[in-house]
Formats: C-alpha cells, structure tokens, sequence
C-alpha cells in the first residue's frame, strides 16, 4: 500500500519548484493523490478494512485542504496541477 522511495522521488522531480523542494503543495498534493489511488485499488478488494477507509477519508481531506490553499495563493499553478493530475473534471 505504501508507495516506494522511487516512486516518491519520481513526484518531487515532477512537482517541484525549485532544487530541493520537497514540500511545496504540488509536490504534497501528488505523493497524497498517489497514495489515495493505492488506498483505493486496495479498498476495491477489501470491502470491510474500515481502518484502511478511515485513512483514506482523512488522506483525502488532507488533500483537499492543500488544494483550497493552493487555490487561493496561486490559482495558475492550481489549474496546472488539475490538469497534470487528472483531477475535477
């Protein structure tokens, strides 16, 4: 369920700024939107993990939350990132 290291760099070179940055809301939106799909895939098979669903409730707002920010400080690199990820359409 958890996604590996290269995975994770592969987000933060996608993502980032700047050299180095690692916590930009991009960067946070696609490491969250990458592990809300594998919380998903696992939740089709796994009907009953209320555990795992609970997590990816609070994922999910999580990334909500990122989102509202995003769009109120940058509404360009908003509509970008929708775009790349493929969200709200």
């Amino acid at each position: 369920m958890a996604i590996t290291q290269e995975v994770k760099k592969d987000l933060i070179e996608k993502y980032r700024n700047k050299d180095g940055d690692t916590g930009s809301p991009e960067v946070q939106v696609s490491i969250l939107t990458t592990r809300i799909q594998n919380l998903t895939d696992h939740l089709e098979k796994h009907k009953k993990d209320h555990a795992t669903r609970r997590g990816l409730l609070m994922l999910v707002s999580q990334r909500n939350k990122l989102l509202k920010y995003l769009r109120g400080q940058s509404p360009e690199r908003y509509q970008k990132l929708i775009q790349s990820l493929g969200l709200r359409k």
